[in-house]
């Protein structure tokens, strides 16, 4: 449930945005957004693409505005974030200021489980790639394969009984609406909501970024709500991120 009027003793609430492209000649570009997240939610969440090229550079000046917030900061890789090569060295930036990164290493927050990867590209449902033909279509369907398979590592690991799922590709046609069609291809995977909805009833919400001009709203096949809060997606009340309950 996003923005509910009710929050019983036992509900977490997540506040969650992506596609924040931090620049290394930024200064403190969110530090009072993220201060106000802080205060809101329970679970700070990103969602991919954290910087402009995946350089230290950038991710230290994220890492000032992250340091000593008082809840858990929780995250994703984006498309972005891989561009100069360099993860490892940007993640260990991040790690240091508090960030806990949930490629196949899913945690758990009062009682919810999180799990994440960030995904890829193949399409949806019927228009979704096949790997037939040239090597380089196979190896395109074996990453997005791949990447749905580290998120099913993720969720076997989750032992609560509540769910939510990070990414940073979609997994569902809806929430990419209002993208140009020809580029669905390369905005998401039903791969990954197949994945999810096996565990249909544990996950209870699932956030994930990239698609700048899709929609809020949507769910995957089995009825799961997936949120697309890349930061300049409309979102109720009007703020840049989500503030979702589970």
């Amino acid at each position: 449930m996003a923005d509910g009027p009710r929050r019983t003793a036992d509900t977490l609430r997540v506040a969650a945005i992506g596609d924040i492209h931090v620049a290394e000649t930024a200064v403190h570009p969110y530090r009072d957004l993220f201060a106000e997240m802080a205060e809101r939610a329970d679970v700070l969440v990103l969602a991919g693409d954290l910087t402009n090229h995946g350089k230290p550079s950038e991710a230290a000046v994220l890492a000032e505005d992250l340091r000593g917030l008082p809840v858990p900061v929780l995250a994703v890789l984006g498309n972005h974030d891989l561009e100069c090569g360099e993860v490892a060295a940007m993640k260990e930036v991040l790690a240091r200021a508090g960030v806990h990164f949930l490629d196949e290493n899913p945690c758990e927050v009062k009682g919810v489980g999180f799990a994440g990867v960030k995904g890829f590209g193949g399409g949806f449902e019927r228009m979704m790639l096949d790997a037939f033909g040239e090597p380089a279509i196979k190896q395109f369907v074996n990453e997005a394969v791949q990447e749905a398979m580290h998120l099913e590592s993720a969720l076997r690991q989750v032992e609560a009984e509540r769910c939510f799922v990070v990414l940073h590709y979609a997994p569902i046609a809806a929430t990419v609406q209002g993208e140009p069609p020809e580029i669905f291809p390369f905005l998401g995977s039903s791969r990954l909501a197949e994945t999810i909805d096996r565990y249909h009833g544990q996950v209870r919400a699932v956030v994930h970024g990239h698609a700048h001009h899709g929609r809020y709203a949507g769910t995957t096949p089995r009825g799961t709500p997936v949120y697309n809060v890349a930061q300049t997606i409309e979102k109720e009340g009007g703020r840049p991120y989500a503030l979702i309950e589970v």
